[in-house]
């Protein structure tokens, strides 16, 4: 099964992909930016999410397996992978075990390092919502508002929102196999896995998913890793501040080594 993906533009291969219970959609409009520089850019649903196949596995072996079957099917080599949160252990992963597919790489705001499970209140909110009640996004979000305080983070979430049928919702995502698999979620990288092509870590301001004492972790795994921050924004560092990330992701890509 292909991952399913929105492609823009005309040029080298840019990969991006999106993180825990997110979609390719929720780049769209970096995606469009990042297509004006003569990059051939690929939105991807990972599996179990958005669009793409639903499956009873999941952990990052098989969403890096995934990936190489998609880079196949598409004809892809030499591409940039961007991932962000989730995604960007995906891309790390898969950096590592196919160095010669990855040209460039970038990783929004995830460490190598291993991340005990804090989607706790998120994974029951989204459980507690009873589509058979349910028949509005605004009922939706009043819902997941006993579970989730921000609504930023609320609006995130509603995006997986979707009409099945006429008056009917239900969610993109494939809760029951996340929640049964969610350690995986936060599973480090393999202690020997390494990359030796060119890296930027970008992480928020206000975020502490990447931290000082990652900076040495990240160094081991990527050697010429680059570590940049994104001022006035957290974890979601490229809804937050998108300019800035725009910049310098575009300053990496376009810079010759």
């Amino acid at each position: 099964m292909i991952l399913h993906s929105n492609i823009f533009g005309e040029g080298k291969p840019f990969l991006i992909l999106h993180g825990f219970l997110g979609m390719g959609d929720n780049w769209k409009t970096l995606g469009k930016l990042f297509a004006e520089n003569n990059f051939e850019v690929h939105l991807i649903d990972q599996r179990n999410h958005g669009r793409s196949f639903h499956n009873d596995e999941f952990s990052y072996e098989v969403l890096v397996d995934d990936l190489k079957t998609y880079c196949e099917e598409k004809k892809l080599d030499d591409i940039i992978l961007l991932g962000h949160s989730m995604g960007g252990k995906t891309a790390m992963l898969f950096a590592t075990s196919y160095p010669s597919i990855v040209s460039k790489l970038i990783i929004a705001d995830i460490s190598p390092r291993f991340y005990p499970i804090h989607h706790d209140a998120i994974l029951e909110g989204l459980s507690a919502l009873d589509f058979t009640a349910i028949t509005s996004r605004s009922q939706a979000d009043l819902y997941l508002s006993n579970y989730i305080l921000e609504p930023s983070t609320r609006q995130f979430l509603l995006k997986n929102l979707y009409w099945i049928e006429k008056g009917r919702l239900d969610l993109r995502v494939n809760l029951k196999v996340l929640k049964e698999n969610v350690s995986e979620v936060g599973e480090a990288l393999p202690i020997h896995a390494e990359y030796k092509g060119e890296v930027l870590f970008l992480k928020g301001s206000r975020s502490e998913y990447i931290a000082m004492e990652d900076e040495v972790l990240i160094k081991k795994h990527f050697f010429k890793a680059k570590i940049e921050t994104i001022e006035n924004s957290g974890h979601w560092l490229h809804a937050e501040n998108p300019k800035a990330f725009y910049k310098a992701v575009i300053n990496f890509v376009n810079s010759s080594t």
